[in-house]
């Protein structure tokens, strides 16, 4: 079959998917001024959330009672209020207690938090598998099992990490907004969602490390290792998401963000048999607009 009539086949197919196929909501974009974490978009962010939430609450209850307690000392011992001092040096039933309280806390907290460990930790079997290589500086993937690979690099590392008009130019041209600067790449990942997704990390030069903090997976890129994290975007979340290098590796630490594309089963498979078939990096808004 020649590449045009397979493209005007898959063009046909992909406009016959959801409209929002063709312009994904920028779902994982840091905002100003913003606190807390990204909307979740896995189950795997969704347990994270959780357990910081509880954390929190622990936290504060352990901040408010050791400020109420310091209070209370402050008052009720000072010099004017308790001119004698007591000069004893043990107290079992309360050393017994400072003692077993912490205890009891942190086993509270494992309780909790070694599930959602053990959860990132056991890969189970990838409906996707993508290897991912990092480089100095730009991120190298591979779609295990299709022959696809390309590299991904962000979006003005060719005018210097600056942003420029041609830069801008670029962004639009590729479908993001100039605020998305230092985030987007001229490639993304692009995923089906409700689909078990292994990515399989390693580094080729020195360690970087992957991340995309509304999936709620890191995992280091160790030259030499390969290492593997799994993630499943929810059905209904399909979107742009970004993430960044999180592990120092030099003087272009800064440029090397990662784009994600969480797109529905149909519209992955349409791309991915357009991009091994042209042995390329094929844009899904060219095939939706061609």
């Amino acid at each position: 079959m020649q590449f045009k009539t397979m493209l005007t086949g898959l063009t046909g197919a992909l406009l016959a998917a959801p409209a929002y196929a063709q312009e994904l909501e920028v779902i994982g974009r840091p905002e100003p001024k913003g606190l807390g974490f990204q909307p979740a978009a896995t189950s795997l962010a969704e347990q994270v959330h959780s357990l910081n939430n509880m954390l929190l609450v622990i936290i504060t209850a352990i901040t408010l009672f050791v400020i109420a307690l310091m209070v209370w000392i402050f008052v009720r011992y000072n010099q004017k209020a308790n001119p004698t001092p007591a000069r004893f040096t043990h107290n079992s039933p309360l050393e017994i207690g400072w003692t077993l309280g912490p205890i009891v806390i942190l086993i509270f907290i494992a309780a909790y938090s070694l599930p959602v460990l053990f959860d990132q930790q056991e890969i189970p079997e990838g409906d996707v598998t993508i290897k991912v290589t990092g480089y100095q500086w730009y991120w190298g993937y591979e779609y295990v099992g299709s022959d696809l690979v390309y590299d991904s690099y962000m979006i003005g590392a060719d005018s210097n990490n600056m942003k420029t008009p041609e830069t801008v130019a670029q962004l639009e041209e590729a479908g993001f907004s100039e605020r998305d600067f230092l985030l987007a790449t001229d490639t993304s990942i692009i995923v089906p969602t409700g689909k078990t997704v292994v990515m399989q990390v390693t580094g080729a030069d020195v360690i970087h490390s992957w991340t995309i903090p509304a999936f709620g997976v890191k995992q280091d890129a160790v030259p030499g290792r390969l290492a593997e994290l799994w993630f499943k975007v929810d059905e209904g979340k399909e979107g742009i998401y970004f993430g960044q290098c999180s592990e120092l590796c030099g003087i272009a630490h800064a440029y090397m963000p990662i784009t994600v594309q969480a797109v529905p089963q149909d519209v992955y498979d349409a791309w991915l048999a357009a991009s091994v078939e042209a042995d390329e990096y094929v844009d899904i808004r060219t095939l939706l607009t061609n």
